[in-house]
This record gives C-alpha cells, structure tokens and sequence, in this order.
C-alpha cells in the first residue's frame, strides 16, 4: 500500500504506542496534520510551542516514556528550542518532529526558513534532517530508541514539506535494532566498591536523577539501610527516597538543608549514584568533600571525572550496580556515624518560619502537602517557590516533583502540569508557581481550560521577580532594578476569564480551608497567594562559594523601591 511521508510518520508513532501529541500546526507540518485527522492519537492543541514542549515533557518526565510534540518551521522551531534544551539538561526523553521548507528551497532564506539541523545539534540527543519518505519508518523508531536508553534525553526530526507529500511503498517495515547491551559490570570494581563502602567511617551517599531514571529507588533505600548511609539528593533526586526515613538528609547544595552541606565536609566517603557533580548542588568543586574519597556511578560515560575526579567510577545502569553491590557489604549500624549527624542535624536546622502564619511560603508548601496526599504530582516553575518546595514538600515516591532542574526554564510550571494531567487522568496535580514564571506561559491557561483537567495552579504572588530581587538584596548591596513588577495581578481573577474557578487568597479567613475546597472541586482551579516581597530563601550559598559558606539567615541590605 502507498503511503506518503505524513502518514508514515503517524502510523509510526501509533506503533510506538504514542497516544497524545502536543503541537501547533503551520504550513510546513500540514500533511503531518492532515494525517492525524484519521488516527486515533489525540491532539492537543498548546497555544505555544514552548507550551508544547513543556506538555509533551510532562507526560515524559511522569511515566519515562518518550513524550511528543509537533511543531512547524522557523518560528515554530524557534518557540520549541527552550523545551527540547530544557529535555537535554535534565535527561527527558523527548521526540520533536518539526517541518520544513521543501527540499529545493532549503538554504534559499524561504519564508520560515531556519537550519533547524544546525541549531539543535548541541540541545539534543541526536537529530535527523529527513531526505527520503522511506527512512521516515526507521528514522522514527530510532529516535524513541536513542530518547529513552542509556542517558534519557530529546530527539529532533525536521522533515521538508515535500518529503511529507512524498508517496512511497514499503514491502514491510523495518526492525528497529535493540539499544546496544551495556558492557558487562566488572566484578571486581563492585568489589572494591563494596570494601570501600564497608571500610568507611563516614560515608554518604549523594543520588540524583539517574536514580529516577532507573528506577532505582527501592535498591538505593536497601543499600542505606543495610549499612545505616546517610542519603541526600539533589534535586532531581527528590522523591527516590522517603523524607521520613531516619537516614534521609534532604537536599545538598546551593539552597540545600544547612546541617547537609555542613556533613559533607566531614565524610570519608561519597557514594555518587546517578548524580552529575551540578554547580547549585556541590558549589566550589576544590572545596566540595573535601576529606572524602569518591565513587561515581553512572550511565554516561561523559559525566565521570568531567566535575569533580573520582577515585573509582562505574559506567553502568545505576540500579543494577547498586543491586550488584548490596549482597557484598556487611550489615552495618554505624552508631558512632549516626551520633554524630544527629548532632549536627540539631545544631543546623533548616530555617523555620518565625510565624504560623498560613501564607508564610514554607507553611503554605506543608500545607498544600498535606492536603494534596502522597499521590500528587507537583509541578513547579523556577525560583524561589520551587526552592521552598524542594526544601519542604514531603515527596515520597519518584515521578512526583517535575522542575526544571538544569535550565531553570521560568514558565515550565503550568504546561508540564497539563502534560502529566494527561498522562494520569483523574490523578491530583498540582503546579506551584510564582507571579514571575507564570506569566511566561500564562497563554496555556486556555489550553488548561479546553482540556477540563484536575490541575490546580497555586501562585506564590509578590509583585517580583524574587530570586532576582533576593540576589539584589544579599549581592549587589540592596540595588534594585527590573526585579519589581508596576502592575498588580488577580490571577484568579485572569483565569475565570479563560473559564477556570479561581480564588485570590488576599482576604480569605481560613487560607488553608479555601485551598482544601479549591482542590477538591472539579475540573482545574487557579489560586492566587499573596506572599511578602521580602521572603527570601534560605541556607543561600552565594556563588562560586563552598556550601559551607551558605548565608542561613537574613542580611538586610536595604528597601525595596
């Protein structure tokens, strides 16, 4: 049977299983569209292609599963290039298919013309430019096999209008190969990690989001337990082990708990699982463990050695090493170990509210968690709300807190919410955002509405751009410019517009019943919270600093203007 290059696409994606797209469409995808008009995958139609970019990760950071989004040529290509980037740095599997000018005119300046091969090959995984309609069946297989092996991340395929309209018979279609098998782990590198483990004082294991990726979770809580390490986690990592777990640390780094980044300099050993040494989580390289020798686990080779020099490294699937790994080390209490850390713990704590007040941000995230339950998936957008977030919000199980860790893309909030409201229907979501971020993408409130899904959008509004206004107050001696919003936003007000029940806590008697009612109701809701433009986040490590060196408490430098 003849088909041209548009319906192979499709009918390639409906063997893949894909069941939802986020796109846009344009004059250079419109045969891919027109092909989607008969297949049963549905479509959901952003209002932007970041927006789609985000839905399509949404859906892929909550199931691990290639997310897809579709978009046209040039300004289309153009808008999705923060979503795939955003894809890389966090190891997201994404497919993008994007469309062209027709081959003849490619290299000509047509209208919405960009070298979209050229512009992405740094952001993703891998890309093709398509030249022929009989690769498409092969090209589209491969590109969810490179997606979700190995180191997940976002694929791109550009595909010229003409190549869409293209006519061709297959035979059969093609196999797509098995992602190669990782070589075999060394017996005797699990050994000497296992000696290491056990001939350790004070070891600590540091776990990111290669851990999410493997599934891990169960094997990293096992090995802890086994021999009493400590765990702590970026913040990629949250959720691959319980926050009530007497071993549990919390988060590392930048704005991490104050009495973690303190242990850090007295460990003898790091237990790196799936981590990739960040900035904002180990500050100064040369001061970060200082005392401590070093394993590194992980499934990109590129990432060993590349920050901080390991003293034995372990490219390998992180769960099946840390499986490998438990049988050989010795049950261990470490009573000595653990006095200590609760001695430091005590004498660190994370900073607590001075009030009880509701809308204080670190009461109103225990709140919100309290109320959403442990299933909830939490969305949130970048800054200080999706700091107090990762300091507080009780994340249990892995797949419940999507953040843009990497590039710290402000407007990732409300559409990745969409996209895991579409992956789990009928599950709680909830997007926790600021004033700032929320507006980057505030057009895909309209998708939000036409979609009807139980997504609530809570705001954290203070009239700036927080984490720049902090930044000016603590670093640049209390000068504050462009960080303060002139205009006074009701986004809930906003969002009844779009046709989304909405509620401005600024009056409310009982803010944490409102929210309660709020969430419990049908459909999606938007709940504006006013919160004091002072607010700042602490620990704070300043940049380029140690993580010992974090400010824990305020330095006021002046007024906001």
């Amino acid at each position: 049977m003849k088909q041209n290059g548009a319906e192979m696409i499709i009918e390639a994606l409906e063997r893949q299983g894909v069941r939802i797209v986020a796109g846009i469409p344009g004059g250079a995808n419109l045969p891919i569209y027109n092909a989607l008009y008969k297949s049963r995958i549905r479509h959901v139609l952003a209002r932007h292609e970041q927006g789609a970019g985000f839905i399509a990760q949404g859906m892929a950071r909550s199931t691990g599963k290639a997310g897809v989004c579709l978009a046209t040529s040039g300004p289309g290509v153009t808008n999705l290039l923060t979503a795939i980037a955003d894809a890389k740095l966090d190891s997201v599997p994404l497919v993008a298919i994007t469309g062209q000018v027709p081959t003849s005119m490619i290299g000509t300046d047509a209208f919405q013309e960009v070298d979209t091969f050229g512009m992405t090959m740094s952001i993703t995984k891998h890309n093709y430019l398509v030249k022929d309609a009989r690769e498409l069946p092969y090209i589209i297989g491969e590109a969810f096999r490179v997606a979700e092996s190995g180191r997940p991340g976002p694929v791109l395929i550009d595909v010229p209008k003409d190549i869409q309209l293209q006519e061709v018979e297959l035979d059969a279609w093609p196999d797509v190969p098995e992602p190669p098998a990782h070589g075999g782990i060394d017996d005797g590198t699990i050994s000497e990690i296992a000696r290491m483990i056990d001939g350790a004082a004070r070891p600590l294991i540091y776990a990111g989001g290669g851990i999410t990726a493997s599934r891990a979770s169960n094997a990293l809580a096992c090995l802890a337990k086994r021999n009493s390490i400590p765990v702590t986690l970026t913040l990629m990592g949250l959720g691959t082990f319980s926050p009530d777990d007497p071993l549990y640390l919390g988060m590392l780094g930048m704005h991490g708990a104050p009495c973690t980044n303190y242990i850090l300099d007295e460990i003898d050993l790091l237990l790196a699982l799936g981590a990739r040494f960040d900035d904002r989580a180990i500050g100064r390289v040369k001061e970060f463990c200082p005392g401590a020798s070093i394993v590194h686990i992980d499934i990109d080779p590129s990432e060993i050695d590349k920050i901080k020099r390991s003293h034995i490294s372990l490219v390998a699937d992180v769960k099946t090493a840390i499986e490998r790994i438990i049988p050989l080390v010795q049950d261990n209490r470490r009573e000595e170990w653990t006095r200590r850390i609760k001695a430091i713990r005590n004498e660190h704590p994370l900073p607590t509210p001075q009030s009880d007040d509701p809308l204080n941000p670190l009461n109103l995230i225990r709140h919100i968690g309290a109320i959403a339950g442990a299933d909830a998936i939490i969305t949130t957008d970048v800054g200080q709300h999706q700091m107090w977030v990762a300091q507080v919000y009780p994340f249990r199980t892995e797949r419940t807190l999507l953040t843009s860790g990497g590039l710290g893309t402000m407007g990732f909030g409300l559409p990745a919410a969409i996209g895991a409201a579409l992956a789990h229907p009928g599950r709680q979501v909830v997007c926790i955002s600021g004033d700032g971020s929320i507006q980057m993408n505030l057009q895909e409130m309209a998708t939000l509405a036409d979609l009807d899904l139980k997504v609530a959008v809570i705001i954290m509004n203070n009239r700036h751009l927080g984490l720049v206004r902090q930044q000016q107050e603590l670093f640049f001696n209390g000068n504050y410019i462009a960080s303060r919003f002139d205009s006074k936003l009701d986004f809930a007000a906003i969002g009844r517009q779009f046709g989304i029940r909405g509620i401005n806590l600024e009056d409310a008697i009982d803010p944490v019943r409102s929210i309660e009612q709020m969430l419990k109701g049908k459909g999606p809701c938007i709940i504006d919270v006013p919160i004091h433009y002072g607010e700042n986040v602490f620990p704070m490590v300043p940049p380029g600093a140690a993580n010992r060196e974090m400010i824990v408490k305020r330095q006021v430098i002046g007024e906001s203007k």
